[in-house]
């Protein structure tokens, strides 16, 4: 079992519109939206999902939300910058870190993934009643075929073992959409 890196805020630096990148603070505003628009609309599980988006020209690192506060308390600025090996580069706000979670499935993805920009993580109803299905998502309705090409990960626990990174980037591959999965659940 791989030990999880220690969350090192040591060099952070405050984040603000006056000394980031302009290409990073339009990336900040936009995540900030998509938090906004996901709690909008019913699709967060309180703040225990995560929305991450790489940061333009920095490929090693990701923005990420700061661990307890709500969607809707989300802004530009209260995102948390950090890279792949789990050190935070910029954070606003010390009262905040990130989930271990968050950064183990989402560091994994944008690390094998260079084409990825964003990452959603969410619980939604439909998501989580469709994964607990052994068939996954059947293509029997024109907006399921939507979603073609679904990988899927079978549900290992809270992900905090590094070890789990390897095989959810195996099980994602090209795909586009995944879903954690319970396999021993039988679609009738």
């Amino acid at each position: 079992m791989n030990t999880v890196p220690r969350i090192k805020p040591a060099a952070a630096q405050p984040a603000g519109v006056g000394r980031i990148d302009p290409l990073e603070w339009e990336t900040r505003v936009d995540l900030a939206a998509c938090y906004r628009l996901v709690d909008l609309f019913g699709m967060c599980d309180l703040h225990l999902n995560h929305i991450s988006a790489r940061v333009p020209g920095q490929d090693e690192h990701f923005l990420i939300n700061p661990f307890g506060m709500m969607y809707e308390e989300i802004t530009a600025s209260s995102l948390i910058k950090i890279d792949l090996k789990g050190n935070i580069i910029a954070n606003s706000n010390p009262d905040y870190s990130i989930n271990l979670p968050g950064y183990v499935i989402h560091s994994a993805i944008h690390g094998a993934r260079p084409d990825v920009a964003c990452v959603l993580h969410t619980h939604t109803n439909a998501g989580m009643a469709v994964s607990t299905l052994k068939c996954g998502l059947l293509p029997l309705t024109q907006t399921a075929m939507r979603w073609s090409r679904i990988a899927y990960h079978d549900f290992e626990g809270v992900v905090v073992d590094l070890d789990e990174q390897k095989r959810l980037v195996e099980n994602l591959g090209k795909s586009r959409i995944a879903r954690s999965q319970r396999r021993d659940w039988v679609c009738r």
